[in-house]
């Protein structure tokens, strides 16, 4: 291919993507990159072919590169299900490829940095680099696995295991620094220092990776390790003016804290000691927003269920026709009770596979990151505890849409006519959605007022994909943990028959740990159910 024709060939596939950056929100448009890679390979080795004599060091990168994407491209899914697999694509195509741009343009050069310029600009951004790190970190403190455990690759499931370098454990480490996470600092630069001192070969020094380190530590009150490390790199590059300077300061702390401790003996003898930073050689996890956090991720671990035998008792399986729909009584649905109080079933061959394909297709050049609904102002907004990209799907856009919809209305008994619109969600990196309500609260009124169907009385969630770990939908307030399974749907009821809102349904969907997951949803409203749900005689009925 000439090198004109096959600029324009790769400019035509870069304007089908999204222009704007947060790749790392969903691993279905992450597989994207994995062709895109691909691409630059080949147009790299078509270069190294015409420049082989003065770019030996560019074709060792090509070579390297080769055999990586060759392995990436048979299946772009499974490749990404592993975390690790797609943090590094996204640190490559943001840091690396920029990288080697530079050093091509070293000489003189035609197609290759023509391919690479043009491409770039539609490649992942330091946004996308950071979320993609900062989805480590959310799997790293969910799942409770050390730094060593992620920088391995040693995740359950995983088809395509890949291991974080010297210098991908520095760059994570950056990160947290840069967003002032010094508790994430501390870890992925004491796993980088590890691997260097292993001696894993390496750009990194161990002069870089002391620097952040140590000030790091500095900032959680442990002077003593502070001033170790801060020796050992000066003892490496005793002209490092910053370490020097810390080092006199962190004397200085540390002989105004003997004297305070001096003083304080001298008036009370009894005096107990202060509680030491540092536990077992670990610093503790700051706290967060998320009151119930601990139970949230204990839920995700599947730990902490409250799926007690007596409970277990009161769950039952049953052939389900939609109280006598027609439709259903030849050919009912498979109802398993997921959990009693509040009301959890679970309905199995909802969508077929070739349905669940073709939902995906329809959705994939739509997905756009997940919003939510202001509770003030009713207005959709992107928000940082929900990691996804989804879109919208109308029944005139095809007319299998048309067929689930009418499918969730014979299961449910509820009527799709004031129903949100079929909602298709993809996760990426870490994909979660942290504990929230399904349905309005007293104190967001107009949440709902613009759609003018009252508030969600019901939500039907599809599951549209196995996943490997992870990805669990729990439910913090009574200890519920339900596994995705493809081609099953699970139901509840947000609202109880007096319109009250079910406080208990708040959920979560739990960071995905290695897979690729896929969901729709319909929000069935009050308006329309009148009738087909009538009031109870209490308020909690």
């Amino acid at each position: 291919m000439k090198p004109c024709l096959q600029l324009v060939f790769f400019t035509c596939i870069f304007l089908t993507w999204h222009a704007e950056a947060e790749f790392f929100t969903s691993i279905g448009q992450m597989t994207d990159l994995i062709y895109a890679e691909k691409d630059l390979v080949q147009s790299l080795k078509e270069y190294i072919r015409a420049e082989e004599d003065k770019l030996a060091q560019i074709k060792s990168w090509a070579e390297k590169m080769d055999v990586l994407t060759s392995k990436s491209t048979s299946d772009p899914e499974g490749y990404l299900a592993h975390p690790v697999n797609a943090y590094k694509l996204v640190k490559r195509l943001n840091t690396d490829w920029l990288e080697l741009e530079n050093l091509v343009l070293q000489d003189t050069t035609n197609g290759f940095i023509t391919n690479l310029t043009i491409q770039r600009q539609f490649f992942p951004t330091e946004e996308d680099e950071t979320g993609a790190a900062k989805a480590l970190m959310r799997l790293q403190d969910t799942y409770k696995l050390d730094p060593e455990t992620l920088a391995q690759g040693n995740l359950p499931g995983t088809k395509y295991r890949s291991s974080l370098t010297v210098g991908d454990c520095f760059g994570m480490g950056k990160t947290a620094y840069n967003d002032g996470d010094y508790y994430h600092t501390v870890l992925w630069m004491e796993q980088a220092l590890k691997q260097h001192d292993e001696g894993e070969e390496t750009t990194v020094s161990k002069v870089e990776i002391l620097d952040y380190l140590s000030y790091a530590v500095f900032q959680f009150g442990d002077l003593h390790r502070a001033m170790e490390l801060t020796r050992r790199l000066i003892t490496l590059d005793s002209t490092h003016e910053r370490a020097g300077s810390n080092l006199r300061y962190f004397e200085k702390l540390l002989e105004k804290e003997r004297e305070e401790e001096e003083k304080e003996k001298s008036i009370n003898k009894t005096m107990t000691a202060t509680e030491p930073v540092v536990q077992n050689g670990a610093y503790g996890r700051p706290l967060d927003y998320l009151p119930e956090r601990d139970i949230y991720e204990a839920l995700c671990r599947g730990e902490g269920v409250k799926m007690t035998p007596r409970r277990q008792k009161r769950l039952f399986c049953r052939y389900h026709d939609g109280n006598r729909n027609p439709h259903l009584l030849i050919a009912p649905f498979k109802e398993e009770d997921e959990w009693d109080s509040p009301h959890i079933v679970r309905y199995y061959e909802v969508m077929s596979d070739e349905e669940i394909e073709k939902i995906k297709q329809l959705a994939k050049p739509r997905l756009a990151r997940a919003t939510v609904r202001d509770p003030k102002t009713g207005v959709l907004t992107v928000a940082s505890y929900r990691v996804s990209k989804s879109s919208w799907l109308e029944e005139d856009d095809d007319p299998v849409v048309a067929k689930v919809n009418q499918r969730m209305q014979q299961i449910t008994g509820l009527t799709v006519k004031t129903a949100e619109l079929l909602q298709v969600a993809n996760y990426g990196m870490g994909g979660q959605y942290e504990p929230h309500f399904d349905f309005s609260r007293k104190d967001e009124p107009d949440a709902f007022k613009r759609l003018g169907t009252g508030n969600r009385v019901a939500t039907f969630l599809n599951y549209m994909s196995d996943v490997e770990a992870g990805g669990a939908t729990v439910f913090p307030d009574f200890g519920a943990a339900i596994w995705p399974k493809k081609g099953t749907a699970v139901f509840w009821y947000n609202l109880f028959r007096s319109g009250e809102g079910d406080y208990r349904t708040r959920h979560a969907a739990c960071p995905v740990l290695v897979g690729c997951k896929w969901v729709s949803n319909k929000w069935f409203h009050e308006r329309g159910n009148e009738f087909l749900r009538p009031c109870g005689r209490t308020e909690v009925d």
